[in-house]
């Protein structure tokens, strides 16, 4: 039997991100009814600046280094090469003290390599989510599992999570899903959207989730809330965070930027992590609220998803020395 003495399990993918730094005078950006673009011609030899090599990274990866880091005793099921790749990233994980028992190293198959380009703050990222033999470790009883971005032939595995967690009712499910589990869509996910105590996810993927034009966030909220899951939290960008557990619904607005960001990779993960992980250090859904949008200003920060999620001493002090307007808010 596994140890169960572990408060949080993430379940996910995997992999290396390549971070390409564009010159900005080399690429231009266009916008389309709002939505910005990255152009560059055919043909064309694009000078870069520097390219960064992240290891460990993914959703659930920088969930569960968000949550080691907060001081909770966190781990990973997710699967590896057996190439130098997965070693390093598996090294990665060991570094910020992330449990990697329930890691798979699978022969004849590659680990997943990202690229991303950034240009300023923003970035575009090019996925390879190869076609893994999903298969559930025994993970024992976590306090919580964390669940997020698998690829496209995970349908199986979400319902073996699912049919786990059924095993195991104390278990709480954390549930932040990625593009390829927002594509399959809630009925062949229903079982996971049920079974989950807070569902991640935001403004924009809400709207596509529950196949409606833009809304506002309280319709939306109630609309996820009613696929399944107890709490519901949508994010808005600079516009702020939101939560509705089926009696109150609460606001928080982002912590400010201490300067501007270098790169929004791992902004989400780091705030649903930590709201998690709050709720795991007995903190309320207010005070969650309010911790989640500190990591997630520190991540944007750095390069990389993980370099700027802190420890909880170095959270609380931003908390203690934030403006005082940033206070949850009911609606």
């Amino acid at each position: 039997m596994a140890d169960s003495n572990i408060d949080f399990v993430a379940i996910g993918d995997i992999t290396t991100d390549a971070f390409i730094r564009l010159k900005q005078s080399e690429a231009h950006v266009v916008e389309t009814d709002g939505r910005k673009e990255i152009c560059m011609s055919f043909g064309d030899k694009i000078p870069y600046e520097k390219v960064d090599i992240v290891r460990a990274v993914g959703n659930s990866p920088n969930a569960a280094v968000g949550a080691a880091r907060l001081g909770l005793t966190s781990a990973v099921v997710t699967i590896v090469g057996d190439d130098e790749n997965g070693r390093e990233c598996v090294a990665s994980l060991q570094a910020s003290n992330v449990r990697t028992d329930f890691i798979t190293v699978q022969k004849n198959i590659e680990t997943n390599y990202h690229y991303v380009l950034s240009y300023g703050a923003e970035r575009t990222i090019l996925v390879k989510h190869h076609e893994y033999d999903y298969q559930l470790p025994d993970i024992g009883e976590p306090t919580w599992v964390y669940v997020s971005s698998l690829a496209e032939n995970s349908l199986p595995f979400h319902h073996k999570i699912a049919a786990y967690l059924a095993e195991h009712p104390n278990i709480k499910l954390a549930f932040q899903p990625g593009t390829f589990q927002i594509k399959l869509g809630y009925d062949k996910l229903k079982d996971i959207y049920a079974r989950s105590e807070l569902f991640f996810c935001n403004k924009e993927e809400a709207e596509r989730i529950l196949n409606r034009p833009p809304e506002k966030i309280e319709t939306l909220l109630e609309g996820i809330r009613n696929l399944g899951p107890k709490i519901a939290i949508i994010t808005d960008g600079p516009k702020g965070a939101y939560t509705h557990d089926g009696n109150e619904i609460w606001y928080m607005p982002m912590y400010p930027d201490p300067a501007p960001p270098t790169n929004r990779t791992g902004a989400g993960d780091a705030f649903s992590s930590t709201f998690t992980s709050a709720l795991i250090l007995g903190k309320t859904i207010p005070e969650a609220l309010a911790w989640g949008p500190i990591n997630s200003m520190s991540v944007v920060q750095y390069v990389g998803a993980q370099r700027g999620l802190l420890a909880r001493e170095t959270l609380e002090a931003f908390l203690e020395s934030a403006p005082s307007d940033y206070v949850a808010k009911r609606m």
